[in-house]
């Protein structure tokens, strides 16, 4: 509760008023990477870093919104909605902005933000302030707004205002997240399933490269453009194939032929993702964290050779951790080419795991590797009511 009456307190010295409290956590994929923008499935699971928000509603149309963590302030007014140069308020403003084209009615706000997720982790920090607000908002001002609808509100945030073409994963599991629990989001029809992870000697451990190779926003588009030339190649013959989902190993290698080796390839990564989240789903059913974390190894190889989204580091971070038994699993994590690699770690050995692995980094490429240690939470969720809040 430290951070939650960290933000409590700023509001009230600010504002001088009760706000409401809402905690809105960061999130990891455990396995399904590069599978959304196919229509295949993910396994996110929000974990117990978060961002925490102070808000209270206004009489007039002004919002005024304060980023604890960067002691900044930012108004702006709900007739007048424009980019900021600044960037963050750019996550907040995009939501009230989707929240107005629908046609709710808002009056202004005061709002205080801050956590502790490490921005440029890939913990998705951005979706925890787009879905955070959303969901504050709608309980704020008693919009009615279902959890999905708020999900595709923080998603066409981020898409239109903030203009980062993401998928629907990182605002789905920070709203529909549950404790002890990896979430499957079938990015098709948009329905989930749950699934136990409720291991109380295991943690998540975020291993972070501390590179950011420029191409990854490049050959992230590159992915997705060869993901469709292989669906298009394949649908002149078989038409119901709208997408990489639809298509099986076996009638990718029908037309192995007929595609160029590298799409191939891309398609051949894809297709055995989805069915490698389908084995490692069915693991933890029957709680075999073994299968699981071998599964997780063979996700690192295909995106390595496969797709092709991995780097020197992020192979070598993996390959540090194959021959300790109390590491389970290990996997590049993300869009590629820089950020964390996600590990299963028993808790008592995580010390000593962490020393042998930073160590051999920075002995290696000269960088330091930053340790993220987590566990899985539940979702967006009220932490404290304001007395006098309109629901």
């Amino acid at each position: 509760m430290e951070l939650s009456n960290k933000i409590k307190k700023k509001f009230k010295e600010l504002f001088n008023e009760e706000p409401l409290i809402v905690r809105s956590p960061g999130r990891v994929n455990l396995i399904g990477e590069h599978t959304d923008y196919n229509y295949g499935f993910v396994l996110p699971a929000a974990i117990d870093m978060a961002v925490y928000f102070g808000i209270s509603s206004r009489s007039d149309k002004l919002c005024t919104l304060f980023a604890s963590d960067m002691n900044e302030s930012y108004e702006f007014s709900l007739d007048k909605l424009l980019y900021s140069d600044r960037v963050w308020p750019n996550y907040l403003i995009g939501i009230v902005d989707q929240l107005i084209k629908r046609g709710y009615k808002l009056s202004g706000f005061n709002c205080v933000f801050g956590g502790n997720i490490p921005i440029g982790a890939g913990l998705s920090s951005s979706a925890a302030i787009e879905a955070g607000l959303a969901f504050a908002l709608n309980h704020l001002f008693n919009l009615g707004i279902d959890k999905l609808e708020l999900v595709k509100i923080s998603q066409k945030a981020e898409n239109e205002f903030v203009g980062v073409n993401c998928g629907i994963m990182d605002q789905y599991i920070n709203l529909y997240g549950e404790d002890s629990k990896a979430l499957r989001i079938d990015c098709r029809s948009l329905e989930h399933e749950y699934f136990p992870f409720d291991y109380k000697n295991i943690s998540i451990v975020l291993f972070n490269s501390n590179v950011s190779h420029s191409l990854a926003s490049s050959e992230y588009n590159q992915r997705r453009k060869e993901c469709s030339i292989g669906v298009d190649i394949i649908k002149r013959e078989v038409h119901e194939v709208e997408s990489l989902r639809d298509v099986s190993a076996g009638l990718l290698n029908e037309f192995q032929n007929k595609i160029d080796p590298t799409i191939y390839r891309r398609c051949k990564y894809v297709i055995e993702e989805n069915t490698r989240l389908l084995k490692a789903c069915d693991a933890l059913k029957i709680h075999d964290l073994n299968t699981f974390g071998s599964l997780m190894y063979q996700t690192h190889k295909g995106l390595s050779n496969d797709y092709e989204v991995s780097c020197k580091e992020l192979d070598y971070l993996v390959d540090l951790t194959l021959n300790i038994p109390k590491v389970y699993g290990a996997r590049m994590m993300g869009g590629g080419f820089g950020g964390c690699t996600i590990n299963l770690i028993e808790n008592e050995a995580i010390d000593e795991v962490s020393k042998y692995v930073t160590e051999n980094y920075k002995n290696k490429f000269n960088l330091q590797a930053n340790t993220y240690i987590t566990k899985i939470s539940g979702g967006t969720n009220i932490i404290s009511i304001k007395e006098n809040a309109t629901a």
